[in-house]
């Protein structure tokens, strides 16, 4: 299927009811088909293209890392706990205010050219809700790290530790890396990153960080440069926090790799060498396998992706937000009015992209409009209780079979994206299926992890264009 935009021709592919459907807007899909016994089985479609595109990268001699979900992965002092939906849906809450209290408010020559990571969901109490293995200093410690896409500071949990929460690995101790190197308070560094102070000594002091998020958790301690391994490949002179005291909902990661638009992140850090590019794809709940986090242009910008334009809001510089323009159910557009996604002058509203939200939020006129049309096209099918926010369920046992009505994005420039089936619900317990998406209590917008799960999403903030597709995890 060809579209038309701006003078140049864009090719969509469409894929099985549970693949990322990528269409134009003459002839969205009306329904999905699933059976709810196996509704979280990826799709053989879906599992070849993961798996050829990582094979390509490694005999490119490119480094890979694997992106898990936060509940395949367990430790000594930290065992999984798969499914717990009312524990995510409490982590949910806590990270969105944390995101509306922030957003209403308010390079080395050592460096390779393209880095590949695989990224893990992660376990039960953390904030963040995918985990990347990353080797910490020299000799690498490796450690799980939260992926967060709307946070720049780079930190993990280090000793002594006069503070830390439970996590799936041993302590980082800086002591026995020989690359480790504080950062002095009269460094550049110190000065760019907001929340540091001196630890004595005047300008040769050592810099110390403090980071609070809204939910309450917090990390302090010593910014330095360190040396970060990823799929094999040494990063050299990262600034990191290096936390002594450290406390919330990170349970279970050893601390965050911030891969925010601004300077102090990953990518920012980075620099030229990655180009101000990364890829992603987040593995869907029940997959039982690992999706791929892709730094530099190199290898993190794919052939055949429909490209959205990113909003830059100054207020908020760390964040990604797109422009979105409308939402439809099952292939017609809602009559929704086109100031409810936007981004005003003053930086309130707008829709942002975030790794570290399970739930997508829409504002309350939306989100109604939306659980209207969707409960209207499932028709008789039995109600179940509300679980917390999540207030559109169904009791789905005893079907072999059920039709699901679509959900699609619209973007500006005519793009589109229709949600695979897997996207839109989420398993409970029982047979039990909610709606993944919910109201806000504010006029922000933000794409959850549950919509994004399985599509190959590029970030080209050099560019400032976000990529969907073509390949699926």
């Amino acid at each position: 299927m060809e579209f038309v935009a701006n003078g140049k021709v864009i090719l969509f592919l469409l894929f099985v009811s549970t693949s990322v459907l990528i269409v134009s807007p003459a002839s969205p899909p009306r329904f999905h088909y699933i059976n709810p016994h196996n509704f979280t089985t990826p799709a053989s479609s879906s599992s070849s293209a993961s798996a050829s595109a990582v094979h390509r990268s490694r005999n490119n001699n490119n480094p890979s890392l694997s992106l898990v979900h936060r509940d395949a992965i367990s430790g000594a002092t930290y065992p999984s706990r798969r499914h717990q939906v009312v524990g995510l849906v409490a982590r949910d809450n806590a990270r969105v205010e944390h995101l509306e209290k922030r957003l209403v408010a308010s390079t080395s020559p050592y460096l390779p050219e393209d880095l590949v990571s695989e990224v893990v969901p992660g376990v039960d109490d953390g904030s963040g809700e995918y985990f990347v293995r990353v080797g910490v200093g020299s000799p690498p410690t490796d450690q799980y790290l939260v992926v967060d896409s709307g946070s720049d500071v780079i930190w993990v949990q280090c000793r002594p530790c006069e503070q830390c929460y439970a996590q799936t690995d041993p302590l980082f101790d800086p002591a026995a890396s020989s690359s480790f190197s504080g950062v002095s308070c009269g460094s550049a560094i110190c000065r760019t990153l907001s929340g540091t102070g001196c630890g004595g000594g005047g300008d040769a002091g050592k810099c110390d960080y403090s980071v609070t998020y809204g939910d309450g958790s917090y990390t302090k301690g010593e910014l330095a440069l360190e040396t970060l391994t990823l799929g094999g490949t040494a990063v050299q002179g990262v600034a990191i926090g290096c936390g002594h005291r450290n406390s919330g909902l990170f349970v279970g990661a050893a601390g965050l790799l911030g891969l925010g638009w601004g300077a102090m992140s990953l990518v920012g850090q980075l620099g030229g060498a990655a180009g101000g590019v990364f890829s992603y794809c987040l593995a869907s709940r029940g997959a039982g396998g690992a999706g791929s986090l892709v730094l530099g242009r190199t290898e993190a910008v794919p052939v055949g992706a429909v490209w959205v334009p990113l909003v830059r809001n100054n207020q908020a510089s760390s964040f990604y937000y797109v422009g979105l323009t409308g939402i439809g159910v099952g292939g017609e557009r809602l009559p929704l009015q086109d100031s409810l996604f936007q981004l005003t002058e003053d930086g309130a509203g707008g829709v942002v992209m975030d790794t570290g939200t399970a739930v997508t939020r829409l504002p309350r006129e939306a989100y109604a409009a939306l659980r209207g049309a969707f409960d209207g096209a499932m028709g008789a099918l039995p109600r179940s209780p509300a679980v917390s926010l999540l207030d559109t369920c169904y009791d789905l046992s005893g079907y072999a079979s059920v039709r699901v009505p679509t959900v699609s994005f619209y973007f500006d420039q005519g793009a589109v994206l229709t949600l695979p089936a897997r996207n839109l619900l989420v398993e409970v317990g029982g047979a039990v299926f909610c709606l993944a998406f919910a109201p806000s209590s504010s006029g922000i917008s933000i794409l959850g992890n549950i919509q994004q799960e399985g599509i190959q999403i590029t970030v080209d903030s050099a560019n400032g264009y976000v990529g969907f597709g073509p390949n699926t995890c």
